[in-house]
């Protein structure tokens, strides 16, 4: 059988593990063998927290629409209810950029759901 080196290209794939763990702490960013773990542990964490980020940014749709409403005299939960009866089908992404940006309109809609 022949004899294969594969110097090159082990080197390449080295250099890349090595690039992608640049800036990770203690042996993790200059040894190859804790980067390629470091690297799995941080993908699954990216995945995870991709899924996590989504709810963090509800969750303070949630806060600021209800920060906006209590001085108009309702609650975050009252409001969502009177605005499904009322058949109002806005995002709390959008309630919460016109609460933010444009209170007057913000208010129309409220006083609208009262």
């Amino acid at each position: 059988m022949p004899r294969v080196k594969k110097a090159t290209i082990a080197l390449k794939r080295r250099r890349k593990v090595l690039k992608q763990a640049k800036g990770f702490r203690h042996g993790r960013g200059s040894k190859e063998r804790l980067a390629r773990e470091s690297l799995l542990h941080a993908g699954v964490h990216a995945f995870a927290h991709r899924r996590d980020k989504k709810n963090d940014f509800r969750r303070l749709w949630n806060i600021q629409i209800n920060a906006a409403t209590r001085p108009l005299g309702l609650s975050y939960s009252k409001l969502i209810n009177a605005m499904k009866k009322k058949g109002v089908i806005i995002d709390r992404k959008i309630l919460a950029t016109l609460a933010q940006k444009q209170p007057t309109a913000f208010s129309q809609l409220v006083e609208f759901v009262k």
